[in-house]
């Protein structure tokens, strides 16, 4: 049926209106789309062309070769060596357990390893390489690389790795290095990016720890293009790292070596100063380790020897453990009863073997005394009732206060791990620390290095050198970093009048020196080379009244954890000192029998360079130390022998 032509009309004007209205929006959009077309294209183009190319490039870090680490005189202590290891890429290797299998009968494969790399391979994306077997010989490389057509997937690689070729020698000193751990990392507040490479070493004990951001250098990076996946398509460019700092130490290797040959397997601990700036010239803990194994990754069972060792041979017994010092401190008791004006020189004590005080008898080594003895004496007999007698008259405060200004009491600025501070108590200290008052007898105790006292062989050696040139001698252990020297241990005067040095001085001079001197049998009889010492043995047990009536148990007698700490201080030339030694022998007995004759030895080889020669012993003693220097001597070419099989 026919519209009229009235409702025709009005039907054109609504479909017009319409169209109108959909052209007009359609017209719009494409407007807007258009605006927003331009302004990605012109206006952002550079934002949007960056994020694409920081989607196709990435930059990834190259590890920086570490510093080098040498002694004194060139010798190398720590240095990269190459590594090879045995990686696998998953996607090229078709199946995989095949290839191991294969693998597995040219090269052996550790099992716990070997799993935990197969469970990153099933983490992983199939084109990362993941290690199945690290620190592997170029024989073993040599090996897979001739099979390679049967191995698909299997990829030799190399790397650096650090090597110490001193081994045990240095453990205590150098230290080791070890992977970054979750631990490590949570110890900075913005660890660099470097550190979170896989497989990246940084320093874990000793100088290589304590020296870490030195040694660590600066990461070089690399721009690589990858595709959607993130696998690797090409290397755009590179920019190389800046390499650690090689670090020179004041150590002397041979004297370092001759140390820890002479200290053998006792549970024992020696340092050699050069008191004319500071130089520590040897370090040595007894028992060592090899740190290699530690780099290499130690077994448990190789660590479980190690922890479960009486001796300890992981610690570093010269700046980490503290002793009582026992009579190698009667110095410092002497040179506060001077300075503050309590005793002259020429006044004598006199020793029945004993002294009373607060109802307590303090007993003196020797059971039947001494007699009447004055400074000199005391020192040369190491008499303690003398200095029992000094400390009532001089107190504890001005005791610690003189200790203090001879190195005691104080950590010592060395790049070492754990450095100790050790102990010289005061009145205020045992309030604060004890909630008790100081008691009379605490001073007794003190004034022979027992009680609280507490000090580190290292302290020892520091004490020993500044009572030798009466100069405020700090140790240094670092003497250059990438050829430039650093700051010397020479130090300010003391601020104490030379005539009391020099009469301590020449109390120690008699121990030594002088018939009856507690270390005259360890003696050097060498013109222009005399010792000046002092002998110590710390008391670590209560000795009671009965077993002093029934007969002291002597040493040798006691379980070794009971026995007393052997302890001895020294420095030659007596008349223009060179170097200060301390040496402590845990649970040696006397002084005078366990440490003194190693001081003497180590003391004697640091003045000479060298074998001493005999006429610079005591002829009674001269067959024993001919024989000692022909076995340490077979044992030194046996040592040069295993690190060269190392290397």
């Amino acid at each position: 049926m026919r519209r009229p032509p009235k409702e025709l009309e009005g039907l054109n004007r609504i479909t017009s209106r319409r169209a109108l209205i959909l052209g007009g929006a359609q017209a719009g959009l494409v407007g807007v789309l258009a605006l927003r077309m331009r302004q990605l294209q012109v206006e952002e183009a550079d934002q949007f062309r960056l994020l694409a190319e920081e989607n196709r490039v990435n930059i990834r870090l190259i590890p920086p070769a570490r510093g080098e680490i040498f002694d004194r005189n060139g010798v190398i202590l720590a240095r990269n060596a190459p590594s090879y290891r045995i990686v696998m890429v998953r996607e090229n290797a078709g199946d995989v357990d095949q290839v191991i299998g294969r693998l597995s009968k040219l090269v052996e494969l550790d099992e716990d390893k070997l799993n935990r790399a197969v469970e990153e391979m099933k983490r992983s994306p199939p084109f990362l390489p993941v290690t199945l077997a690290d620190q592997v010989s170029w024989d073993v490389v040599s090996r897979v690389a001739v099979n390679a057509p049967a191995l698909p997937g299997i990829v030799p690689e190399v790397g650096l790795t650090r090597f110490y070729p001193q081994a045990e020698d240095f453990a205590h000193v150098v230290g080791y290095v070890g992977p970054v751990s979750d631990y490590d990392l949570s110890k900075l507040e913005d660890p660099d990016p470097v550190l979170k490479i896989p497989r990246f070493q940084i320093g874990k004990m000793g100088v290589e720890s304590r020296n870490e951001e030195l040694l660590r250098g600066r990461a070089g990076t690399k721009r690589v293009e990858v595709n959607a996946t993130g696998r690797v398509m090409r290397e755009l460019s590179r920019r190389e790292g800046e390499a650690g700092a090689d670090l020179q130490l004041t150590i002397d290797a041979d004297l370092q070596r001759y140390v820890q040959a002479r200290l053998g397997q006792e549970s024992a601990s020696a340092v050699v100063m050069d008191v004319q700036n500071g130089d520590l010239r040897a370090i040595v803990s007894s028992p060592s380790y090899d740190p290699n194994l530690f780099v290499r990754g130690i077994s448990v069972s190789d660590y479980k020897e190690l922890t479960e060792d009486k001796f300890r041979p992981l610690l570093g017994k010269a700046v980490q453990h503290v002793y009582p010092p026992g009579s190698t401190f009667k110095m410092i008791t002497a040179m506060a009863a001077l300075e503050a004006g309590v005793i002259s020189p020429e006044e004598t004590v006199y020793c029945p073997g004993h002294l009373t005080v607060g109802g307590r008898r303090f007993h003196c080594w020797r059971r039947a005394g001494h007699g009447h003895v004055n400074l000199n004496g005391a020192l040369k007999y190491s008499c303690d009732t003398y200095f029992y007698e000094v400390s009532l008259k001089v107190g504890i405060d001005k005791i610690s206060e003189v200790a203090r200004r001879f190195g005691l009491g104080q950590r010592h600025d060395v790049p070492l791990s754990a450095v100790a501070e050790g102990l010289t108590p005061t009145k205020t200290w045992k309030q604060q620390s004890y909630g008790r008052d100081w008691l009379i007898g605490d001073t007794v105790n003190t004034s022979i290095g027992q009680g609280y006292l507490l000090a580190s062989p290292l302290q020892l050696a520091v004490m020993s050198a500044r009572l030798a040139t009466g100069r405020e001698i700090t140790p240094r252990l670092v003497k250059s970093v990438d050829g430039v020297e650093t700051r010397s241990g020479d130090g300010p005067d003391l601020g104490m009048a030379d005539r009391y040095l020099k009469m301590v001085r020449q109390g120690m001079y008699a121990v030594s020196n002088e018939s009856r001197g507690t270390a005259f049998s360890n003696r050097i009889v060498a013109d222009g080379m005399k010792m000046a010492g002092k002998t110590g043995t710390s008391q670590i047990r209560n000795i009671s009244d009965a077993e002093r009536r029934a007969g002291v148990i002597k040493n040798k007698d006691l379980p070794w954890e009971r026995r007393d700490h052997a302890l001895f201080v020294c420095f030659a030339p007596y008349d223009a000192p060179r170097y200060a030694v301390s040496v402590v022998v845990q649970h040696g007995g006397g002084g005078s029998t366990a440490a003194a004759p190693i001081a003497r030895d180590v003391l004697l080889q640091a003045l000479y360079g060298d074998t001493p020669p005999l006429a610079a012993y005591p002829p009674n003693d001269r067959r024993r130390i001919k024989a000692q220097q022909e076995r340490l001597h077979r044992e030194k070419l046996r040592r040069d022998s295993e690190r060269s099989g190392r290397a």
